[in-house]
């Protein structure tokens, strides 16, 4: 799953150096400066609002140089740059937390909406507080970039001299392979390169909630659930609430594609009423489940038309690609990408080098250096992902003439949100404007589009909530290192219904086989993202006039789509989130409905296909 720009989730991957100078004391120096020129000296309004100037001032210029040196270390893995990039994350962090800590004296001050609000996203900026201890402060950025870094790495050699990288090699495995043998053999090869990540991990933890505490937070997770404008509490009962909201149309989901697997594969393989084999829903985590929309499409569904061979047939190459996400944005009255960002992206695997391929967009400068970092494939899900990406982008300018800490989205969902809504637009009518169709299929065709766009969306919502159910369990101490991996796989049970396809235990350690556990990267946006999407795509459908159901309107060249998207881009963070919908929706609360209204006459088609079936695992 795609995710925003670095300075939205800073990520340091360096491994233990040792280093030509003495790095602890040059940062006690550099902090210690940095208390003597940004300290208040007083405590009235006045100096809240210098203070906080300065501190943006200070924080921008560290985020530039934290996210150039992070560009360079995805870009080029090797020790040195992990071990830069490391120690430019460090920087920005510990600044960040001693500004935190700094901000305490004008707790009790009426200040200013916009000063107040600035110390509030300030102390709730971070996703990984480092503790005080300058060695153990090295040592977490350390951690967390040495297990960044042992992921973009690694590869599962199944014998000697042959090696596979998760992209593109195993990748397309769990994709195309309908051979059982195959599958859990990358399956197995891609999880065990996890492995030796559970020590560092433990440390992780350890070190990750000591900082979170130093800053007035029960533990980590309690720090990442703060960020959404209520309480923790408050935060994680509004997650089951969206869930319980969309739970029933996964339920039936599941039944269908347990059923059809079944029948492809046979009851030895997968059961009548207990949980799906993870390795067979082509997908390496199981989080979506499109690639299998061969085995599952219902009869005569068939949209009669293929958008991976479209695309290869007209010859189209990686910068055709991101020209066509571009053209989608331009449509709806937004200026066309900087000249930058077609010199300095990567659009292609290097041969030469190893990169991270996990598609992210980059604002480099938090102004207009906006980039895209993907390893494009000619494929109909890479151009969903490209308008995915570049929506974080457009975001990204669209609120870069706010001061910095207003330089992000309403929440951390709405990023993701906005980037799936247009490719919400990404239909068969909006295909057919701009040249790669001829005809849209009539609407007897719906039904298998809706299952494919399910299988990648619905399934995906019990996915985005393990992950974080699960660290949030493991920061708060509920789930003790030696069963990390035990339950793991009960929370993927009880949400999801997939089980391991082989027996799993201790000595593994599944959930950093997933880029955002490696890379300290909260998940939650993810989930979110996939109820507010549907919200806003309902809105912005309703603003361009739209008649036709939901699932088959596209905003492309509405510029009155385009201006109310933009109205809410621009905000930022300067607002609370809720005011943010509200611009967009008119509804103040996230609201899964929407979701319910698009795939309704899916709905009602499983509800007839699922009869006789056994419901739950």
């Amino acid at each position: 799953m795609p995710n925003p720009s670095p300075r939205l989730t800073p990520s340091a991957l360096p491994p233990a150096l040792t280093p030509s100078y003495n790095v602890s004391m040059h940062r006690l120096y550099i902090s210690a400066l940095a208390l003597c020129l940004l300290a208040p000296a007083a405590t009235s309004p006045r100096d809240a609002s210098k203070f906080i100037d300065d501190a943006e001032a200070r924080l921008l210029t560290l985020s530039v140089e934290s996210s150039r040196a992070d560009w360079v270390k995805s870009n080029f893995i090797t020790s040195d740059t992990e071990f830069l990039a490391a120690h430019a994350d460090e920087r920005l962090i510990n600044a960040t937390v001693d500004l935190v800590k700094q901000s305490a004296h004008f707790d009790k001050m009426q200040l200013p909406d916009d000063v107040a609000r600035k110390i509030k996203l300030l102390k709730l900026s971070l996703n990984l507080a480092t503790p005080a201890d300058p060695r153990e402060s090295e040592q977490l950025t350390r951690i967390v970039a040495s297990m960044g870094g042992a992921y973009g790495r690694a590869k599962y050699c199944p014998e000697p001299g042959r090696c596979l990288e998760l992209e593109p090699d195993l990748t397309r495995i769990m994709a195309n392979s309908r051979n059982p043998t195959d599958l859990l053999d990358a399956w197995r090869g891609w999880h065990d390169t996890a492995a030796p990540m559970r020590k560092d991990y433990v440390r992780y933890v350890e070190l990750a909630n000591k900082g979170a505490r130093e800053l007035g937070f029960a533990d980590d997770g309690a720090m990442w659930r703060s960020k959404y404008d209520m309480s923790p509490e408050a935060f994680a009962k509004e997650t089951g609430r969206l869930w319980e909201q969309v739970r029933p149309l996964y339920l039936a989901l599941h039944t269908y594609v347990r059923k059809k697997l079944r029948e492809t594969y046979g009851e030895q393989v997968v059961p009548r009423n207990g949980p799906i084999p993870a390795h067979l829903l082509g997908n390496m985590w199981a989080q979506t489940w499109d690639n299998i929309y061969p085995l599952l499409a219902p009869k005569d569904a068939d949209p009669g038309f293929d958008l991976t061979r479209i695309l290869r047939e007209r010859n189209t190459g990686p910068l055709d690609m991101a020209r066509y996400g571009e053209r989608f944005f331009t449509s709806l009255g937004f200026d066309p990408l900087p000249k930058t960002f077609w010199e300095r992206s990567l659009f292609v695997k290097p041969r030469d080098r190893d990169v991270v391929c996990h598609a992210s967009a980059w604002d480099v400068d938090s102004a207009d250096d906006l980039r895209l970092k993907m390893c494009i494939d000619i494929t109909g899900e890479d151009f969903d992902v490209i308008h995915h990406e570049l929506g974080h982008n457009f975001y990204q300018r669209a609120y870069n003439h706010q001061p910095f800490l207003f330089r992000e989205s309403a929440h951390d969902g709405f990023h993701e949100a906005v980037g799936d809504t247009i490719a919400l637009s990404v239909t068969p009518d909006y295909l057919v404007k701009i040249g790669l169709l001829h005809q849209a299929p009539d609407a007897s065709k719906d039904i298998g589009l809706l299952l494919r766009k399910a299988l990648e969306k619905i399934a995906f919502l019990p996915f985005g909530l393990v992950i974080d159910q699960w660290r949030w369990k493991v920061f708060s101490g509920e789930i003790p290192p030696e069963k990390y991996n035990q339950t793991w796989w009960e929370l993927r049970r009880k949400y999801q219904g997939v089980a391991p396809p082989v027996a799993r235990g201790e000595n593994d350690f599944d959930p950093a086989a997933k880029y955002h556990v490696a890379a300290n990267t909260p998940y939650m946006r993810y989930f979110l993202a996939d109820i507010l999407q549907f919200q806003f795509h309902r809105a912005l459908a309703q603003a361009a006039g739209c008649t036709q159901p939901l699932n088959r309107c596209s905003i492309f060249d509405n510029k009155e789509a385009g201006r109310k998207l933009n109205a809410m881009l621009a905000m930022g963070q300067s607002r609370p989130w809720p005011d943010a919908l509200e611009a967009l929706t008119g509804q103040r609360q996230m609201d899964a409905t929407a979701i319910r209204e698009y795939f309704a006459p899916l709905e009602k088609w499983l509800a007839e296909q699922n009869k006789g079936e056994p419901t739950g695992w």
